[in-house]
């Protein structure tokens, strides 16, 4: 056997780091052991990110990620002030661009009263003041508390603080499967032993939750988002984050424009359905299996077109073509032009879970366990945010009994 520990963590992402570290500063003396699939950590969703500290404003008071959102995001900037990572204290204004939008206005104003987030209501005159450029009927909300960080150095200095914690971190390791009775997981490098596994593989957590019979109602639906930079003589237009008001019907935020930790400003994402979980080039990453399955489940998401999924499906296709992008993107800021959006090869897959059963897009987080084993099904944004906090809800789950 390559190892055993008390604690193995499948998984080196954002999710599966911060649970490694409650789990040490909890029980000092247990072995910790992480299994990661790349060589190196936060190859995918962690690294891929936008960099952004949400607030909170956008999850309903009854949510995990309500729970979690704005704890983690204090945490998370209090994390990089101790450890000199690039964290900007920006803001965010989210605009309204239509009439249909104010209602939700509403909604998202009340979601900050009851979450306990500092957000202002402000008229066109207000957001010019923050954001002179950005697109507005009527009115928006300035969100004083979102900032930007940079993600990678926040997955780099967690991994050496976890490896001078005595945490033993595997690279090259993904699940081939798992003997639930003998508690072994077998990779191509080795076996692992455990006394209690957390499954915190993102894009894969799915998987590796049937090897325990759980997950049966969920499946894995991967989206991409793509985006555009703009020309860096451009990029003074935007001073921090410009977010439309979102269709709280969907777990997606829209096309946005952010400033992010480096300076340059980027146009995106866009939540098209993918072909595969590491889909990121046109047919790059995609497997023929996996497509086909992909492909049977938007299906039947399409026809019971359950939260509006036919016109998400529609909107988000058409955006593989710029002139849609821009469209979306105009929207927010009309004086851009068509060439002020330049390629980009930064690209991401949201692993969004789906349940099977109701033919739905899962809102929140999701969770399941056995008596040995906590299953993370559905770690999508703001994942990054939450994390320190998620982590410790997460640990707390796997101590009740």
């Amino acid at each position: 056997m390559k190892g055993s520990a008390d604690y193995l963590i499948v998984g080196g992402g954002i999710v599966g780091l911060t649970v490694a570290r409650e789990l040490r500063k909890r029980y000092p003396t247990a072995s910790i052991a992480l299994l990661e699939k790349e060589a190196v950590l936060g190859k995918h969703a962690s690294g891929r990110n936008s960099g952004v500290l949400h607030s909170g404003i956008y999850y309903d008071s009854g949510t995990l990620k309500a729970k979690v959102c704005a704890e983690g995001a204090r945490r998370m900037k209090a994390f990089a002030a101790e450890h000199g990572i690039n964290c900007q204290h920006s803001g965010k204004v989210i605009v309204a661009t239509s009439v249909q939008d104010l209602p939700v206005i509403e909604r998202l104003l009340k979601n900050a009263r009851e979450n306990g987030i500092r957000a202002v209501r402000l008229d066109e005159q207000g957001i010019h003041q923050i954001e002179p450029h950005a697109g507005v009927y009527q009115q928006g909300i300035h969100c004083p508390d979102t900032a930007v960080i940079d993600s990678k150095a926040v997955i780099s200095k967690l991994q050496e603080l976890l490896i001078n914690d005595g945490v033993k971190i595997f690279f090259n390791a993904p699940v081939s499967s798992i003997n639930t009775e003998a508690r072994k997981v077998i990779t191509p490098i080795g076996e692992f032993g455990y006394k209690y596994l957390f499954n915190c593989a993102g894009a894969s957590a799915d998987k590796v939750a049937k090897f325990f019979g759980l997950g049966l109602d969920y499946a894995l639906l991967p989206f991409k988002g793509i985006y555009f930079k703009l020309r860096p003589e451009r990029a003074h237009l935007v001073h921090a984050n410009i977010y439309p008001v979102p269709n709280v019907n969907q777990p997606f935020l829209g096309v946005h424009l952010t400033r992010v930790a480096s300076g340059d400003v980027y146009a995106g994402p866009t939540a098209i359905p993918a072909l595969g979980r590491e889909n990121y080039g046109i047919l790059q990453g995609a497997q023929l299996g996996e497509s086909l399955r992909v492909g049977f489940e938007v299906s039947k998401m399409y026809l019971a077109n359950h939260q509006n999924f036919r016109q998400l499906v529609h909107t988000e296709l058409g955006k593989y073509r710029k002139k849609n992008f821009f469209a979306a993107v105009r929207k927010l800021m009309p004086e851009l032009t068509y060439d002020d959006l330049v390629s980009s090869d930064k690209v991401g897959i949201r692993p969004q879970l789906i349940n099977v059963r109701e033919k739905r897009l899962e809102m929140d987080y999701v969770i399941e366990k056995s008596s040995d084993s906590l299953h993370v099904l559905n770690a999508i944004s703001p994942a990054f945010t939450s994390s320190l906090a998620f982590a410790e809800w997460i640990v707390d789950q796997s101590e009740i009994v």
